[in-house]
């Protein structure tokens, strides 16, 4: 499914855009919660990969699952750590 896996590529390369783009202001601004999202964007750009490179596209994973809710955990944790931070 050549279709397939140029989207899947597409997406990971997103992914990992949007990393990079996250990571730089961390950089900027030493703000952990920068780091946190681009860590997760990284997490889920592995995600993607592992999706495409198996050739699973109905996510029937546990793999996939358990890397995208670690992303995901680490956003939510990274949000609620930056709301409830000390002013």
């Amino acid at each position: 499914m050549p279709l397939g896996n140029f989207l899947s590529g597409m997406i990971t390369l997103g992914f990992l855009v949007g990393g990079l783009f996250f990571l730089r202001f961390w950089k900027r601004t030493g703000d952990s919660l920068f780091l946190a999202f681009a860590v997760a964007f990284g997490l889920l750009a592995v995600g993607q990969a592992v999706t495409a490179l198996a050739n699973t596209y109905f996510d029937d994973s546990s793999l996939t699952y358990l890397i995208r809710l670690a992303a995901f955990t680490l956003l939510i944790a990274a949000i609620w750590r930056k709301n409830n931070a000390p002013r």
